[in-house]
């Protein structure tokens, strides 16, 4: 790691002085000369003005390969970036991991420069690169990113601008998961803005196997992990899920044709990423190839650039059929609930029309309503959905009114799965 003054760069010489290793720590068998692991930036500052020891505040870490994180608005680490993700998830071939090598630290023009800019080179087996990252922390973090990559080998999955988080399961369900909490994930769903400006919702799954899906595009506005419910008491937990940043990527040129890409693998406990998001180029990714890129991170609450329509804002699942009648095998229900935008302002006694398609599968019951809770522009849709097989569906949902979109559009991958309460019916 280096300083750079005045257009000159001063080396920070690794010394284990520097640290505090307890006798029984087991940094202390580490080699003389092993080097940094990783940094952080620290500050005395707060959001609310108050001050704190800058010992204990820090809002950005690199640490490990290419990983880094910042605190969002709400003082939380949560999700991580990667500076590139290299054949995630991708069957007959290891995923890469690349280091940040080496980095170089830009010292601010004065002690109130709302900035902080580094420079960083990545390596590895199959890939090269250099980094600039200039660093805002305002009302959460902002990065702005600007790349260059030399690819040496053939890439299968070439993943731009990589996000990593973790869920375990929400109000959807549950799946094999047995915990006291009600919910557990530091992200509940993909967000995506299409170069044609459609706005999309996809919950995200803890999936019986590893599962990606690829939502193609061409010149995408923006996508993210966000974490979108705030209320604690949908956690009760004291790490404190419901503070967790939101992750949102803004190309800052076009990215061409592509796909951005969720990888979700199964979990079995909070302490594991499961869940991938990155940009995928359509272009396929050779050795020889290189790559010029900008792009801009937001580490906040929600998105950046909210959508003027309603917001998906729970998914909940269960056993399909109507009350007082036997549950028939192989039909969940679905509410889907949509809140705030245009269906604030919907006229007494207009309803919104739910348009719904699968990939497979019949709907029953299909209808909408206002969810009884008093609270304006509160909307669900509900219906049920009868498929054979245990195959994945993949669903859309949004909600109209005189064919003019109200929401915004909900994705879902369902796995089917048998589990009737009460009588059955044969």
């Amino acid at each position: 790691m280096h300083v750079v003054d005045k257009g000159e760069a001063r080396e920070i010489v690794y010394d284990e002085s520097y640290f505090d290793m307890p006798a029984d720590s087991p940094a202390r068998k580490l080699p003389r000369n092993s080097g940094f692991a990783g940094f952080r930036f620290q500050e005395s500052r707060l959001g609310d003005q108050k001050k704190l020891d800058w010992k204990k505040n820090d809002w950005v870490a690199f640490l490990g390969a290419s990983y880094f994180r910042a605190i969002g608005e709400l003082y939380q680490y949560g999700l991580s970036a990667r500076g590139i993700a290299l054949d995630v998830a991708q069957a007959g071939r290891a995923e890469e991991f690349p280091n940040f090598t080496h980095v170089w630290f830009d010292t601010p023009s004065n002690e109130h420069a709302d900035s902080v800019t580094i420079y960083a080179l990545l390596d590895g087996p199959g890939i090269t690169g250099a980094y600039r990252f200039v660093m805002h922390r305002g009302k959460g973090v902002v990065m702005e990113i600007d790349t260059a990559l030399f690819l040496r080998r053939d890439i299968e999955r070439f993943g731009i601008a990589p996000a990593s988080s973790m869920y375990w399961f929400s109000e959807t369900a549950k799946g094999t998961a047995t915990d006291w909490r009600p919910e557990v994930h530091d992200s509940d769903g993909l967000a995506m803005w299409t170069g044609s400006g459609e706005r999309i919702w996809r919950p995200l799954n803890d999936p019986p196997r590893v599962m990606t899906s690829a939502f193609s595009d061409n010149n995408p506005r923006g996508f993210g992990l966000l974490q979108r419910d705030r209320d604690f008491n949908n956690y009760m937990d004291g790490v404190h899920y419901e503070r967790r940043p939101s992750l949102w990527v803004e190309p800052l040129e076009g990215w061409g044709e592509g796909a951005v890409q969720l990888v979700e693998i199964p979990t079995d406990d909070e302490i594991h990423d499961n869940i991938v998001a990155m940009w995928v180029p359509k272009a396929p990714a050779r050795a020889g190839s290189q790559y010029r890129l900008r792009y801009r991170l937001h580490w906040l609450a929600d998105e950046p650039y909210p959508t003027p329509l309603a917001r998906c804002v729970a998914t909940r699942l269960g056993n399909g059929g109507q009350p007082g009648q036997p549950r028939p095998r192989g039909v969940r229900k679905f509410m889907v609930e949509f809140k705030g935008g245009p269906l604030e302002k919907l006229p007494f006694g207009v309803k919104p029309e739910a348009v719904l398609t699968s990939s497979r599968g019949t709907f029953s019951y299909v209808f909408t309503e206002a969810v009884p809770n008093g609270v304006p522009g509160h909307w669900r849709a509900q219906f049920d959905l009868t498929v054979d097989g245990k195959e994945p569906v993949d669903m859309r949902l949004f909600l109209r009114v005189d064919g003019k979109p109200l929401s915004e559009t909900w994705l879902y991958q369902y796995h089917p799965f048998q589990s009737p309460v009460g009588p059955v019916a044969s």
